[in-house]
């Protein structure tokens, strides 16, 4: 039986690759490596993963699943987020055990940043 079934990698959607890393560097500290010009993965940040040239994009209206990043200090991950291009689509807002907001990166990609409370 096999037992190594963890979640272990992610793919997203992108439509602008180089504005989309450059979001994420700038505002998550993110490096990345590019497997030709139309992908590149992340690593070492909780869930590895990578971004493939695509003019779709991961939005929960359509069903797509919420990736949630983890933070020690709420405003501060708000702050930068909007500093580096990224668009607020669900204010900060309060549910048990913590507090959220949501944003869109440059291509259009959906995740949220919480802090537990």
């Amino acid at each position: 039986m096999t037992t190594n079934l963890k979640l272990n990698y992610v793919e997203f959607p992108a439509k602008y690759l180089s504005k989309t890393k450059a979001f994420f560097s700038q505002a998550f500290g993110w490096e990345f490596v590019d497997y030709g010009p139309a992908y590149t993965s992340f690593s070492g940040y909780g869930l590895d993963g990578g971004f493939f040239q695509s003019d779709l994009s991961s939005v929960t209206i359509n069903g797509a699943a919420l990736l949630v990043l983890l933070t020690d200090d709420i405003e501060s991950s708000y702050n930068k987020v909007v500093e580096c291009g990224g668009i607020i689509i669900h204010e900060i807002f309060e549910f048990p055990g913590g507090k959220r907001f949501h944003f869109k990166e440059p291509s259009g990609n959906e995740l949220a940043v919480w802090i537990k409370t």
